[in-house]
Order: C-alpha cells, then sequence, then structure tokens
C-alpha cells in the first residue's frame, strides 16, 4: 500500500519521504490554544448525511465513519451556506479530498467530472478507482437536491480542468 501511494504522490508531482532524514521533534507535545469551534457542524453532517440515506453519492459506499458531509461552498468562503444542507454532498474520504482540492466537481446537471490531470492518469489504480466514475450521474439524495449555483461556483472556482 506504502509503495502505490508513492506511485499516485510521484505521479501527481509530490515528493516521496522515502530518503528522506526523519528528526524527532523536540520541546513539549502539547500546547494549550484558544481557538474557533464550528458550531452546528453536526446538524450540516446529519442533515448531509441523512439526505444521502448516509452513502456515498459517487460510489455508493455506506460505511458512516467514512463518510463525510462535503461543502460545496468552502465553509471559509460563504458564512451564509455553512449549515445549509444544499450545499452538501455526501461523500467518501477519499472524494471529499478529490472535491476539495479541486480534482473532481459536479455539474448543475449532477454529472461527475474529473480532471484532466486525474483522467490523463496511466497509473491502474488511479484508473480504477477514479476514473471509472468520470462522466457518470451523482446518486441524487431524496431531500436536500445540491444547488446549481454553488456546484456552478465549485466549477468556476476550485475545479482544475
Amino acid at each position: 500500500m506504502v509503495w502505490q501511494a508513492n506511485l499516485v504522490r510521484k505521479e501527481f508531482g509530490g515528493t516521496s519521504p522515502i530518503g528522506h532524514t526523519v528528526k524527532s521533534p523536540r520541546g513539549p507535545s502539547e500546547a494549550i490554544r484558544l481557538t474557533k469551534q464550528r458550531v452546528h457542524q453536526s446538524f450540516f453532517r446529519d442533515a448531509v448525511l441523512s439526505s444521502y440515506e448516509e452513502t456515498c453519492c459517487v460510489t455508493g459506499l455506506a460505511v458512516r465513519e467514512c463518510l463525510v458531509a462535503s461543502h460545496i461552498v468552502p465553509w471559509s468562503e460563504d458564512d451564509r451556506f455553512r449549515t445549509d444542507p444544499t450545499n452538501g454532498l455526501c461523500l467518501s474520504a477519499t472524494f471529499d479530498r478529490l472535491f476539495d482540492a479541486g480534482l473532481m466537481t459536479v455539474s448543475s446537471d449532477l454529472i461527475i467530472h474529473f480532471s484532466s490531470h486525474v483522467m490523463k492518469s496511466q497509473n491502474s489504480v488511479t484508473r480504477g478507482l477514479l476514473a471509472c466514475y468520470h462522466a457518470r450521474p451523482l446518486r441524487k439524495p431524496h431531500r436536500f437536491l445540491p444547488s446549481g449555483e454553488r456546484l456552478e461556483w465549485h466549477r468556476k472556482n476550485r475545479f482544475k480542468e
């Protein structure tokens, strides 16, 4: 599995940690911090996951522990949509990361699209696990259909053609 991760990292331009010297950190391993905490996040998660019947809208994976209520317009971008379930997709953790990174998007007619970076991959794992969903329809929620306007925002502001 590590070998495959390094192949994918290499393909997408990352550097491999193999061969790098790892230095142990020094000093205390904990610190007290005052931080902001998201409130109402559990409402958003429950609303989005229940809308998709706790199933990833791309893959059909139905393992709650692996699912993310993914914001279409990120939490940090616009506070008006933070708790709006029409600003959410139920995605498995991998597809949530792809969506956040702009390597995957969804059209207003709910068709899944991957960036050319993913689609041109020669890696069989990438092609087998990701590209096979390209141009396929999203599994529609039984309520809280994703906002076409927010999906358009994602395509224009996050998606890496």
